[in-house]
C-alpha cells in the first residue's frame, strides 16, 4: 500500500512539473511580447500577463510480466490537458520498445503492451511522448520522458546455488549448536509483494536437527551419537511466498557428518585369558594377546595396557599401536619346578581423555590373564658357572683334580654323563668320571712349562643325549721346589799367588772378592 502511495505521490508531482514546462511552453510567445511592451510601457504593471497552466495528463503506468498475449491490453492513457478530443492532437511513441512492445493510440493517446514481458530480464522501459498538430505538424506540447515499469508475478522458483551442503559437527554436541547455513535465492522481486520472500524448513534430518525459518542456519536439536549413526543426510525446502498456498519450492540435502569424540571407556573383549608359555622360553618370547575395544575412533581409541601388582617382574605388556593389541611378553625367566602357575591383572587405558567426561569415571578397564606354566626337558644344570681348581706340579699320574657336579633341572631327574671337550692335547693331560665327574691327571704337570691349563666339560642326560650343557675349568698348576739355583753360564777366574786374603780377584765379566786362608 505504501509503494502505491509513493508511486502516486511521484505521479502527482511529475504531473505538476510537466504542466508548469507546458504551461511556459505555450505561453512563450505571449511572454516575448509582454518584455516587448514591458520596455515600452515600464509605467505598466507586470500583472497583466496571465499564465495558464497547461501540460500532459496520464497515469502511473504499471504492466504485468508473463502475461499471454492474444490481443493488445490496456496500459493507460497519455493525454494533454489541451486536447479537446476533436483529433487535433496526434501523440507520438518514441523510446525502448515503441512500436514493437508498446503502441499508443494517435488520436486518443491510449498505451497498449503487445508482447508477454519478462520481468527478470528486464524491469522498466523508458519510452518519451510527444504531442503534435495534426494538421500543421507542429508541436502541441514539448517531448515529455515517463517510465513503464513491468509488475512481478511469482514465476521464479528458489534455488540453491551453493551445493553441494556438507559439514562436519562433534558428536554429542548441545542442543541449538550451529551446523551450517544453507541459502537460496529467488528472481523474482524483492521488494515487491511476498514474491521473493522465503521460508525454509526441515523435511528429513528431525529430531536431530531443525533449520531457522528465515535464515537458514541448521542447528543440533537433539543429542547425537557418532557410534549409532555417523552420517545423515538432511533435507531443507526454501519456498517462496513465505510458504503460503501457491508458491514454488526447492529443496537441498545436506550431509552432516559427525566428528568422534571420547566419549566410551575401552572394553576388554574377555574377562579372563589363558596362556601358557614353556619353562624353556627366552626372555622376551611373546606369550599371548588380549584386545580391548573402543567404538571411539582415531586418537580417542588410542589405549595403552599395563600389569598390576607383583607378576609386572616376571611379565610385561607391550601396546601394539597399529592392531591395538596388548602383547604379553616374558620380562624373567620361569621355572616349572619352582612355580607352575601366574595370575595377573591387566588393565587398559585411554591415552587421551576429554574433559567433558571426567566427572563419568576413568576411561579403563580391567581383566584377568592366567598363565600356565609348562614342564621343558631342561639341559643339566652345572652347580656352578664355572670351576676352579688347583693341583701341584709333579703330580703323580692318576692324582686328583676336582669335581664338577650336573643334574637334571626335570622331575625325571635323568642320570648325567660327563666328558672333556675342546682340544686332544688336554684329553692327553685330564680325564674325567663320566659317571661323578671326578677329574684327574693322566701324566704329571709341570708349571714350568704351563701354569693354567683351561678346559670345558659338559654334562648331557642319559636319557637324552640331545639335552647337553657346558662349563668352563680352570686348573692351577701350584709350585713346588724341584730346582736348585743354577748361575746362568760358567765363570772362569784369576787371581795372583801372592794374593792377600780379602783382596778381590777379577774375571773376565765380573770383580770377584776372594778369600784365601793363611799359609
Amino acid at each position: 500500500m505504501d509503494e502505491y502511495r509513493l508511486k502516486g505521490s511521484f505521479s502527482m508531482n511529475c504531473h505538476t512539473s510537466l504542466c508548469l514546462v507546458l504551461t511556459m511552453v505555450q505561453l512563450w510567445p505571449c511572454f516575448l511580447s509582454m518584455q516587448r511592451h514591458s520596455v515600452q510601457n515600464t509605467d505598466q504593471p507586470s500583472s497583466a500577463a496571465r499564465r495558464v497552466k497547461r501540460g500532459w495528463v496520464w497515469n502511473v503506468f504499471f504492466v504485468e510480466e508473463e502475461m499471454n498475449l492474444t490481443e493488445p491490453v490496456y496500459v493507460g492513457q497519455l493525454k494533454s490537458d489541451l486536447d479537446k478530443e476533436d483529433s487535433t492532437f496526434k501523440y507520438i511513441l518514441t523510446g525502448e520498445g515503441a512500436g514493437s512492445i508498446f503502441t499508443i493510440n494517435e488520436t486518443t493517446g491510449v498505451l497498449h503492451v503487445i508482447q508477454k514481458l519478462d520481468r527478470e530480464k528486464k524491469a522498466l522501459y523508458t519510452l518519451r511522448a510527444q504531442a503534435i498538430n495534426r494538421n500543421t505538424q507542429l508541436p502541441m506540447e514539448p517531448e515529455s520522458e515517463f517510465v513503464i515499469k513491468v509488475k512481478d508475478v511469482n514465476d521464479q522458483k528458489p534455488q540453491f546455488l551453493d551445493g553441494p551442503y556438507e559439514a562436519t559437527v562433534p558428536e554429542m554436541s548441545p542442543e541449538g549448536t550451529s551446523v551450517i547455513q544453507v541459502t537460496a535465492t529467488d528472481g523474482d522481486d524483492p521488494y515487491y509483494g511476498y514474491n521473493a520472500r522465503l521460508l525454509y524448513s526441515i523435511i528429513q534430518g528431525q529430531p536431530y536437527f531443525s533449520v531457522e525459518p528465515k535464515t537458514g542456519v541448521i542447528r543440533i536439536s537433539s543429542e547425537t551419537d557418532r557410534e549409532t549413526q555417523e552420517k545423515y543426510f538432511v533435507i531443507i525446502q526454501a519456498k517462496d511466498m513465505i510458504g503460503q498456498m501457491g508458491g514454488f519450492s526447492e529443496t537441498a540435502t545436506v550431509t552432516i557428518n559427525l566428528s568422534d569424540i571420547n566419549d566410551n571407556a575401552p572394553k576388554f573383549q574377555h574377562t579372563l585369558y589363558h596362556m601358557t608359555v614353556s619353562e624353556a622360553a627366552p626372555v622376551g618370547t611373546t606369550i599371548g594377546k588380549i584386545m580391548a575395544d573402543d567404538s571411539d575412533i582415531g586418537e580417542n581409541a588410542a589405549m595403552n595396557y599395563v600389569i598390576e601388582g607383583d607378576a609386572s617382574y616376571v611379565f610385561d605388556i607391550i601396546t601394539d599401536n597399529e592392531t591395538q593389541e596388548g602383547v604379553v611378553i616374558l620380562k624373567k625367566k620361569v621355572d616349572y619346578e619352582t612355580k607352575r602357575k601366574y595370575s595377573i591383572k591387566a588393565k587398559v587405558i585411554n591415552r587421551h581423555i576429554d574433559e567433558r567426561f571426567l566427572n563419568e569415571g576413568p576411561f579403563e578397564d580391567s581383566t584377568l590373564v592366567r598363565i600356565t606354566v609348562e614342564d621343558a626337558d631342561e639341559p643339566p644344570v652345572f652347580t656352578s658357572q664355572e670351576y676352579v681348581m688347583e693341583i701341584a706340579e709333579g703330580s703323580e699320574s692318576g692324582s686328583f683334580v676336582g669335581a664338577v657336579n650336573a643334574s637334571d633341572p626335570d622331575n625325571t631327574n635323568s642320570p648325567i654323563r660327563y666328558a672333556i671337550v675342546h682340544g686332544m692335547s688336554l684329553k692327553r693331560l685330564f680325564s674325567i668320571n663320566a659317571q661323578n665327574g671326578t677329574i684327574i691327571i693322566t701324566k704329571p704337570l709341570d708349571r714350568e712349562i704351563t701354569a693354567w691349563h683351561n678346559i670345558t666339560v659338559t654334562a648331557t642326560e642319559a636319557r637324552n643325549p640331545e639335552q647337553i650343557s657346558e662349563a668352563p675349568v680352570y686348573i692351577h698348576v701350584l709350585d713346588v721346589n724341584d730346582h736348585a739355583p743354577e748361575f746362568p753360564e760358567y765363570y772362569e777366574t784369576y787371581v795372583c799367588e801372592n794374593a792377600e786374603p780379602g783382596q778381590r780377584a777379577i774375571s773376565q765379566t765380573y770383580d770377584i772378592l776372594v778369600y784365601t786362608a793363611s799359609t
